[in-house]
């Protein structure tokens, strides 16, 4: 096969998942909402993930303290993957299943929101991270794929792609919280 028929299928695949994610544009608004609530509301956003869920954890907290599109005030996030001192001595004294649960204890207050981000939606990790969220009165936002129906009960807000293509949910993820970001724009007095 050729890069091109490669590259060309893969455009089509993404093409597909696009169209299915119209689908759940409800629920994506939902988290748009919520989240812009949480901050209006003086609360954080927190974020994390594993693997190529990490990064997406990463980018979105990143949009929210610098900007996305247009100059606005920083928003208040904080990334739960980035402190690699605390996730491996978490990892170590306790278990990696612990690694985002336990900052969540430590830092989450009522009304700040977590995004937990998974293609999966079967990280235990994760529905650790969301379970401590409930704890604390943080409400949540479950960014998954079509099987993550796991997790799908410890989050306020689901947003499920309908895709079991592990590539194709990593990229309407990224659509979805840049769409999340735009908005938070609009809601913040951004001036382009």
């Amino acid at each position: 096969m050729q890069a091109e028929d490669v590259l060309k299928h893969a455009f089509e695949r993404h093409g597909d998942a696009l169209r299915k994610s119209e689908a759940i544009l409800k629920t994506v608004a939902r988290g748009a909402e919520l989240l812009a609530e949480t901050l209006k509301g003086g609360k954080k956003v927190f974020a994390c993930g594993n693997g190529g869920s990490a990064a997406d954890a990463e980018h979105f907290i990143g949009e929210l303290l610098c900007r996305y599109k247009d100059d606005r005030k920083p928003l208040p996030g904080i990334s739960l993957v980035s402190p690699v001192s605390t996730l491996t001595a978490i990892a170590n004294d306790y278990s990696f299943e612990d690694v985002f649960a336990r900052q969540i204890e430590a830092l989450g207050n009522e009304g700040d929101v977590l995004l937990a981000i998974s293609t999966s939606g079967t990280s235990k990790n994760m529905l650790a991270a969301l379970e401590a969220a409930r704890r604390k009165g943080l409400r949540s936002v479950l960014l998954t794929g079509a099987k993550g129906v796991s997790l799908s009960e410890k989050a306020d807000v689901v947003v499920a792609v309908p895709s079991e293509e592990t590539a194709r949910i990593q990229e309407m993820h990224e659509l979805i919280y840049h769409g999340w970001c735009e908005f938070l724009d609009t809601q913040s007095g951004a001036r382009g």
